[in-house]
């Protein structure tokens, strides 16, 4: 049987004292009162890129869901199992969150897979080529105005078309596309450079990332 992993260990007891103690009283009303965030994030599992970090947020203030390529499936009701879009049902009718926001990030390793349609992450029931296979599309369009880029210029310009792609799914689902309409919602693309440390935001009228 393993043992729990010492560097949790150590890092939850630095955490308890640093962080938990003076901040006990949020934490108790967070217990007793629940959550209330306003913005829901949607972010890519990479250990490198962490939405709480990025935003200096505390707890309670961001509703997150990570998973490969921070991507959104389309709404469609059958299978069984839909955590993203329990996730989202969750966040827009329960917590009624303001805004959404899809981050993605620089050197993703799912959006690079789609890109080079490679089996250089491993697999063994194919779910991750399953997953990127929501990015075919982006992809053929990525390849079609980039064919004088290089590699590393396309994975960017991917990264970002996998943001705008998992919006216009967001707006396949109708409680997000009737709160739009209504202005009771705002839908926002960022991706972060890992290196850099930039954060660039979609302008959705132009169809272009800025730096902030």
């Amino acid at each position: 049987m393993s043992s729990f992993p010492e560097t949790l260990t150590d890092r939850y007891r630095r955490f308890k004292h640093r962080i938990y103690f003076p901040n006990a009283d949020q934490y108790e009303e967070l217990a007793t009162y629940g959550q209330n965030p306003e913005i829901m994030l949607v972010s890519c599992c990479d250990s490198r890129v962490d939405p709480e970090t990025i935003f200096n947020a505390m707890p309670g203030e961001l509703f997150v869901i990570r998973n490969v390529a921070n991507l959104i499936p389309p709404y469609e009701t059958g299978g069984k199992f839909h955590g993203v879009s329990a996730a989202i049902e969750f966040a827009v009718l329960n917590l009624r969150v303001k805004h959404i926001v899809v981050l993605g990030h620089s050197g993703c390793g799912g959006v690079k897979a789609a890109l080079n349609q490679s089996t250089a992450i491993q697999t063994e029931a194919m779910f991750i080529s399953k997953w990127m296979s929501m990015l075919d599309d982006a992809r053929l369009r990525v390849m079609a105005a980039n064919q004088n880029s290089s590699a590393s210029e396309k994975l960017v310009a991917l990264e970002k078309e996998g943001i705008k792609t998992s919006i216009d799914n967001l707006r396949t689902f109708p409680i997000v596309c009737e709160r739009e309409n209504k202005g009771k919602i705002s839908l926002h693309g960022a991706h972060f450079d890992i290196k850099t440390g930039t954060l660039s935001v979609l302008n959705h009228s132009r169809g272009e990332f800025f730096s902030l």
